[in-house]
């Protein structure tokens, strides 16, 4: 039984799925499963969504035409997906990283279509090993990873999501990691008396105190943020400490997103065609902004003590309002 597959790479898999179709044609189920390493029944399941796709007017005619019966997957894409494209150097970029993630997906053909596709825009676009991409770094990471790799203790001045506002932090650091695109500090915090992890991008300022650090690296970072839960094995950018509180919310089809955005402590169907959803929350800030951005769609079951989040930040909102409007 294969595990639990997030939209991102269920979308992956499909469009790698369907250029090996576009290529063959027809294929018995078995075969085609067993080719992305999935079920006959996930394959399935897959392919009724790329049926109901197409170019615009989206009328049936303009639809992909995927038949399947118990045995075996005979695909039209149509002519008209097919047809040369004129694109610009923006969006050549975007289909050539696009495409190299497809033929990232186990099962994806390496000598296929869609790769011969792929050398041939890489051709048009230029060499790839002249392409180079600058990521801006934070102001204060270069001093953070000196006093990181020095093990000197740091004093930061922090801006905390959670909380919303900013403090005076002594940190012992531990590690300097990059994660999803961020930069994190991994230390242990003495106003908080434990492990936390910062964001390097929401320190303001940063000074290496001159004293060494008391505590090494520790067993699994957390994350000062608060924003969830733990999402599972390795480096991550949220792991919930023991402050948490556990939540439970009933969402609709509406807010069915956050199983996908967020990181959960578990799911379930509930009698009424909503979702049951359990999170960890580390913040009442953090979870009533959650709450404004679900609006009626999500209904807080327990704790009590979190059922009125949402009121206070809409409240806190309509305050701030006020005041600039004054």
């Amino acid at each position: 039984m294969t595990g639990r597959v997030d939209a991102g790479s269920r979308l992956l898999r499909l469009l790698a799925v369907l250029s090996w179709l576009a290529r063959r044609g027809r294929v018995p189920v078995s075969e085609l499963a067993q080719c992305f390493g999935i079920t006959p029944d996930e394959l399935v399941a897959d392919l009724e969504l790329a049926a109901c796709c197409g170019v615009p007017p989206y009328t049936p005619d303009q639809l992909m035409e995927i038949i399947v019966d118990e045995h075996e997957v005979v695909a039209n894409l149509g002519a008209e997906l097919a047809r040369p494209r004129r694109l610009t150097a923006a969006e050549g970029f975007a289909l050539a990283a696009s495409a190299r993630a497809i033929t990232a997906v186990p099962g994806a053909d390496p000598d296929g279509a869609l790769s011969r596709a792929l050398a041939k825009l890489d051709a048009v676009l230029g060499d790839r090993g002249q392409l180079r991409i600058d990521v801006r770094e934070p102001a204060h990471l270069a001093l953070i990873r000196a006093a990181a790799q020095a093990g000197e203790q740091l004093e930061l001045r922090y801006y905390s999501a959670s909380s919303d506002h900013e403090s005076l932090r002594v940190v012992d650091p531990v590690e300097v990691v990059a994660i999803e695109g961020r930069w994190y500090l991994d230390g242990f915090c003495h106003r908080a008396g434990g492990m936390r992890r910062f964001r390097v991008d929401r320190v303001s300022e940063a000074r290496r105190t001159g004293q060494p650090s008391c505590h090494g690296r520790p067993a699994a970072g957390v994350d000062d943020t608060a924003a969830g839960s733990a999402r599972g094995a390795g480096d991550t950018a949220f792991a919930p400490g023991p402050e948490a509180t556990v939540a439970h919310l009933a969402v609709d089809g509406e807010a069915g997103w956050i199983v996908e955005a967020l990181p959960t402590l578990g799911t379930e169907p509930m009698a009424d065609g909503r979702i049951r959803v359990t999170l960890a929350v580390a913040s009442p800030v953090w979870f009533g902004r959650l709450l404004l951005r679900l609006g009626p769609h999500a209904e807080v079951l327990d704790p009590p003590e979190l059922a009125d989040a949402g009121r206070r930040a809409a409240a806190q909102v309509l305050a701030r309002y006020r005041q600039g409007a004054a």
